[in-house]
């Protein structure tokens, strides 16, 4: 693909605010926009999904809803047993670092489908359905694990904090993002062709421009918790690159061999597998997990996973996939 494949407006946005935050540049964003720009992605994004998913085939989307609860489940698991190697990292932290892991990252998610736009590359709606799926199973896993230290502390005479499942559980379900995106993909799916063309223009028209201003924010976001290297050490840091090609890989046999997707299609797979969350999970792990130190996944997904993902993931995952699938 070549240098070509990142120099996209988003993507350099992305880099733009990093460089904001590195030169200590005064620029920030005014309280409330990063939500208000997320928020209107999520939307748009869902109803391009639903709009596609009216004319899918319903044999293949539950496949796919099927392959993306396995992928929430088994990349978590992947990745607690490489950071508990040889007991490196305790049970707690694995734990938590881990269920960001299996989850997903829109940001991440949304660069994907910039690069494909602005490439001409066609891909499949079902990624989309996909992503909704993959939040609460991470959730979910990163929950049992920590449980488990626990009873393993009990075990030997140490205290343990309880885990108020229900809350938790209701909040991995009832996120705002995972709302938004199923309730938009929903709305595009039953309304009619005339009515969504009405809609376009919010839809896809002003979709580009607002998910650059999205990235700059982002990258202002991810070189202040670049800041946080130091704390995190060298093998944590290498984890945030190493667990995002395991998982990319994966995502790529689903999407091409299991799937049948297209090359597009099986890279958005090989995203969501690769990718960490730092909007659903940070605050359900905070909960959740508090014996965990929020400082390791949160400079894990923000600092390390998702600039290399945007930077170097997608057009490797892509180039991966074509050569894949031949």
């Amino acid at each position: 693909m070549g240098l070509d494949a990142i120099l996209i407006p988003a993507i350099l946005f992305f880099a733009l605010g990093v460089i904001a935050k590195v030169i200590k540049s005064d620029l920030k964003f005014p309280d409330g926009l990063g939500k208000g720009l997320s928020i209107y992605l999520l939307i748009a994004i869902g109803l391009k999904g639903g709009v596609e998913l009216a004319n899918a085939e319903l044999g293949l989307a539950f496949k796919s809803i099927f392959w993306a609860m396995v992928l929430g489940f088994l990349t978590p698991m992947i990745g607690y047993v490489i950071l508990r190697f040889r007991d490196r990292i305790d049970r707690f932290n694995a734990a938590a670092i881990t269920a960001h892991y299996g989850s997903v990252s829109a940001g991440t998610f949304l660069a994907a489908i910039a690069f494909l736009d602005v490439s001409g590359i066609e891909y499949e709606s079902y990624p989309i359905v996909m992503m909704v799926i993959m939040e609460a199973p991470a959730i979910i896993i990163g929950l049992l694990l920590a449980a488990m230290a626990r009873r393993k502390l009990q075990a030997v005479g140490g205290e343990a904090v309880a885990t108020p499942w229900k809350s938790l559980l209701h909040e991995a379900t009832t996120n705002g993002s995972v709302v938004l995106l199923l309730g938009a993909l929903v709305i595009g799916a039953v309304s009619s062709p005339e009515a969504m063309e009405k809609v376009y223009p919010f839809s896809h028209g002003i979709f580009m421009g607002v998910l650059c201003l999205f990235l700059l924010d982002l990258g202002m976001e991810a070189a202040r918790r670049m800041k946080a290297f130091k704390q995190v050490g060298l093998p944590l840091v290498a984890f945030g690159i190493i667990m995002p090609l395991i998982g990319g890989l994966i995502g790529i046999f689903v999407g091409a061999s299991i799937l049948g997707f297209s090359a597009g299609g099986t890279m958005l797979v090989a995203i969501l597998a690769a990718s960490a969350s730092y909007i659903a999970v940070p605050p359900a792990m905070r909960m959740g997990v508090p014996e965990a130190n929020p400082s390791y996944y949160l400079t894990l997904a923000l600092g390390v996973t998702f600039p290399f993902n945007v930077l170097v993931g997608i057009p490797l995952f892509y180039s991966l996939s074509v050569w894949y699938i031949g």
